[in-house]
């Protein structure tokens, strides 16, 4: 049965998360996976968790299925978060949702959805883009290419080129996946403006936005990281989005997620609900329901969104924090360029101008684990080691 099975290289975060559970060096730093740690370096459970949890444990009376669509009040109140309560897509009945494993399951489904919709349609990621983004989605046979996004010289999103590229190479029908914010791996962001032009050239092009939103309220707050969302949402017919729990609730483990669709109008929402569900039914069969229990919690229990919107307040002011000081330990050490461009990115990740073996240097010489691409994950650090980051990078190129 398995003779032909041949031996597959390590995922290369999981092979650099090993490598530094490994090294006995007291002072390395672990800058890989990209989880939020605190200042002692851990990930922990939220306050706000952690009460949802126990609320939840009381009063739940079955395990029982949720459905092939799963906790649909979890998607309801969190997109109605996000659009508020009067957009006219929930008037009008142009969205929905289903719950998904993660944000991973929740492109998974977007992906089938559109192999199903337009199997010779191509999806466009970013270059770079998030290292999963291009085996989960081609997974299901769609075809896929890149569009310039990251100048790794100037360390700056290079939007001209990007809307010049799609203009020439993309055709109508096409799928342009996109981060909604916190950009995985390079921290660079599109500014609201370069949001509101390319919401514009999206629709004019029908270049339909598939929008991943894995880290909002991480960035620079919950409504700002949706911005970009919410303006192509309001220029563009169509639209899939695919979002994530795991860092702005610290869930994880708990894989909680969900896909949406905006739609032309409810003949349609109601003919995606039901695929949803069918995608759904030959993935996994039913979502898990533990995570989406306690978010739907936190959502509709006013004391607990207090605490928990606190918690992700002090998180995201932590990476701030950890921008600022990092680029200031750049900047009194002549690297301006790199200063600059730490405290523009948001969100837990930059890029630094560093090849493979310069950060195999860091790795090996210093105690300093990184991606070969030069991705950082700043959560990783901490007050007391983040200077050293910035004169360890500075040996090295």
């Amino acid at each position: 049965m398995f003779e032909n099975v041949t031996p597959r290289p390590d995922d290369p975060i999981m092979a650099i998360m090993n490598q530094c559970k490994s090294d006995p060096r007291p002072h390395k730093i672990d800058l890989g996976v990209g989880v939020y740690k605190d200042d002692n370096g851990h990930t922990t459970i939220l306050n706000s968790v952690k009460l949802a949890e126990k609320i939840c444990n009381q009063e739940e009376t079955t395990k029982s299925y949720i459905g092939t669509i799963g906790n649909q009040d979890f998607c309801k109140n969190i997109l109605q978060f996000i659009f508020e309560k009067d957009n006219p897509i929930f008037q009008e009945d142009r969205i929905c949702s289903a719950q998904s494993a993660g944000g991973s399951g929740a492109l998974r489904i977007g992906a089938e959805l559109i192999k199903i919709a337009s199997p010779e349609a191509t999806v466009w990621t970013s270059t770079p883009t998030w290292a999963n983004h291009i085996p989960l989605v081609s997974s299901v046979g769609l075809k896929m290419k890149q569009y310039p996004y990251y100048n790794k010289s100037t360390l700056q999103v290079d939007f001209e080129e990007m809307l010049s590229h799609l203009s020439k190479k993309a055709k109508p029908g096409d799928i342009i996946l996109l981060h909604g914010c916190c950009h995985n791996p390079t921290g660079a962001d599109l500014s609201d403006s370069q949001w509101d032009r390319l919401a514009i050239f999206l629709n004019e092009n029908e270049l339909y936005p598939f929008i991943d939103l894995a880290y909002f309220g991480l960035g620079k707050g919950m409504k700002e990281d949706t911005y970009g969302l919410r303006k192509v949402t309001q220029i563009c017919p169509e639209v899939l989005l695919a979002a994530s729990c795991s860092k702005n609730f610290a869930l994880y483990r708990d894989r909680t997620g969900f896909v949406a669709a905006i739609c032309k109008d409810q003949e349609k929402t109601q003919m995606i609900k039901v695929l949803f569900g069918a995608i759904q039914r030959k993935l996994i069969s039913m979502p898990p329901d533990h995570g989406a229990a306690i978010v739907n919690k936190i959502f509709t229990d006013h004391k607990l969104f207090d605490v928990w919107e606190m918690e992700l307040n002090e998180m995201r002011n932590r990476i701030k924090n950890l921008r600022l000081k990092l680029s200031e330990a750049f900047n009194s050490q002549g690297a301006s360029n790199i200063a600059n461009a730490i405290i523009n990115q948001n969100g837990m990740f930059s890029m630094l101008p560093l090849n493979a073996q310069q950060a195999e240097s860091l790795r090996s010489n210093h105690a300093i684990y990184l991606m070969n691409s030069g991705r950082i994950n700043i959560a990783g650090a901490n007050t007391k080691n983040i200077n050293r980051v910035a004169e360890a990078v500075l040996k090295v190129i």
